[in-house]
């Protein structure tokens, strides 16, 4: 590991559950920070099935009869975006494109295409509230994770919108929990766990069990990037000892160097 650029977290071990592809940044940004990082991935992306991908390209080929195009994660942008590209279909100009969260229109410039609203607030309802005077009898496609909710959809339907919801990528869990990183959090050597999506905690508590998560909780910090994930974990009945304001890295590191600056936090690892 490179030399810390600061020692904010050093001595802290801090558990990263993104997937693979996704996990480098982060990971860089806390060990400049001095902290060591495990990876845990608890999520992983793929295409949709082929019943998912025969009604998503059934959108794509039709995308001039829309008005709106929503994107609420990165991942659907790269998705739904690499699908356009494998059937010669890209969104033109005159479709209108909203985003939720920084990531998701980073994402989004990153393939040369610039959001009319981004909401500063990183949830469905803000959203929905952004558009709720535009939408009226407009066309709206939402490309999506297999696992999203429904009131983003049912908000825009109230408010007149003629939704078509289709599944652009699907979010698979690990088919259970083992090795080193895993091991070091039953003993309770780590700092803290990180999630940046309430499907990554929800895989993780479906394979630990709700007993035993209660258990780590206890001697673990839970990190929730973003509101929508500390609200998934606090639903759960367990506390939310970090919580990133946005869906950012660099919100997340802010909020765990805050966290461990604080005297309760506990001693630092030798």
């Amino acid at each position: 590991m490179a030399q810390p650029e600061s020692d904010s977290l050093a001595g802290r071990r801090i558990v990263v559950t993104r997937s693979p592809d996704q996990a480098g940044v982060l990971a860089r940004k806390l060990e400049q920070c001095g902290a060591e990082v495990l990876l845990m991935p608890m999520v992983e992306f793929t295409e949709p099935a082929a019943a998912e991908m025969a009604a998503l390209d059934e959108a794509i080929r039709a995308l001039a009869d829309f008005d709106w195009l929503l994107f609420t994660s990165a991942n659907a942008v790269r998705f739904f975006l690499r699908r356009c590209r494998v059937l010669g279909r890209w969104p033109q100009e005159v479709l209108r494109v909203a985003v939720v969260g920084p990531a998701t229109r980073d994402a989004l410039e990153a393939e040369g295409l610039q959001a009319a609203i981004a909401p500063r607030e990183f949830r469905a309802q803000a959203l929905a509230a952004e558009l709720a005077v535009e939408v009226a009898d407009r066309r709206i496609l939402i490309p999506r994770s297999d696992q999203a909710g429904d009131e983003l959809p049912g908000l825009l339907r109230e408010a007149g919108a003629i939704v078509t919801d289709v599944v652009a990528y699907c979010n698979a869990r690990p088919e259970e929990l083992r090795g080193p990183v895993y091991d070091a959090l039953l003993r309770g050597d780590a700092d803290a766990i990180t999630f940046f999506s309430p499907s990554a905690f929800r895989h993780f508590a479906g394979l630990l069990g709700h007993e035993a998560l209660r258990r780590l909780s206890s001697r673990v910090a839970l990190a929730a990037v973003g509101p929508v994930t500390a609200e998934t974990i606090r639903q759960a009945g367990l506390p939310v000892a970090v919580e990133a304001p946005q869906a950012t890295t660099g919100s997340l590191v802010a909020a765990l160097e805050r966290h461990f600056q604080m005297p309760a936090a506990g001693k630092r690892r030798l």
